[in-house]
């Protein structure tokens, strides 16, 4: 939703409302499966309508941060802040109705209904009508509206990541989620999702993206850090994560040979 759609509905839009607070807050974060702990007192800050790429190595960690930051893993230790408020195991549909919206890696969309159908499945915040839904979806994705009686699951890998991000923004919501969005997908393809996201962002969304190929993300981002081994590696401006990254993978990639 857009700020002007978010007058008419009395909902506060993105970067409205809570800009004092970060988007999200993690505090020394540390999760386990099982008895493996897997990331290690990780701390990042998203700020209220600014892009953070999370980025790494296969393994490093970063779709368990996400995992943490979406609800779906209660961190073993540390504190999950969303625009300020204490949400440290907070069930993923609560926080989803707070305003956390994640994409999964994988997309998670419904292939055997139309995209017209999908969007209307979605789960609405701020009594937005059907038809306005689309509307929105169809002027920020154009090519959705020309496949809107297609069914999701023949649209292209690009497509339905479109189709992921539109029913998710719907929403309106506080934070954004991005899980490897290029998996699978041509480099073209990869170029023009990124170029939405850019899109995405300047309407002020709060995202959190995680991506292994490093330039691409940096080119959309206000800020970013490097995971390897379950820790953050390295934080600060795209340029600097720029600068550092490559020796980070290269040792990351050196220790998973040395280990295997």
């Amino acid at each position: 939703m857009n700020n002007a759609m978010a007058a008419r509905t009395g909902e506060p839009g993105p970067g409205m409302a809570d800009a004092v607070f970060p988007a999200l807050e993690l505090k020394g974060i540390s999760a386990a499966y099982e008895r493996v702990e897997v990331i290690h007192d990780v701390d990042l800050v998203v700020p209220s309508g600014k892009v953070f790429a999370l980025l790494g190595p296969n393994g490093a960690g970063k779709s368990t941060t996400l995992r943490v930051a979406s609800g779906r893993l209660r961190p073993k230790r540390g504190e999950v802040y969303i625009a300020g408020n204490d949400v440290t195991g907070i069930s993923p549909e609560r926080l989803a109705r707070s305003g956390v919206c994640s994409i999964p890696e994988g997309r998670g969309i419904f292939p055997n209904l139309t995209v017209r159908e999908n969007l209307r499945m979605w789960t609405y915040r701020g009594g937005l009508r059907r038809a306005e839904v689309e509307e929105v979806a169809y002027q920020r994705f154009p090519r959705l509206s020309e496949r809107r009686r297609q069914t999701a699951g023949t649209l292209s890998g690009g497509e339905q990541q479109m189709l992921a991000m539109s029913r998710a923004l719907s929403t309106n919501p506080t934070l954004l989620l991005l899980d490897e969005i290029s998996m699978g997908l041509a480099p073209l393809i990869v170029a023009e999702l990124y170029e939405l996201v850019a899109q995405i962002a300047a309407e002020g969304f709060a995202i959190l993206l995680v991506e292994q190929f490093a330039e691409t993300a940096l080119r959309v981002s206000d800020r970013a850090a490097v995971m390897a081994q379950g820790r953050i590696e390295v934080e600060g401006t795209p340029e600097d994560v720029a600068a550092a990254a490559g020796d980070i993978y290269l040792r990351s990639d050196r220790a998973a040979r040395g280990s295997g």
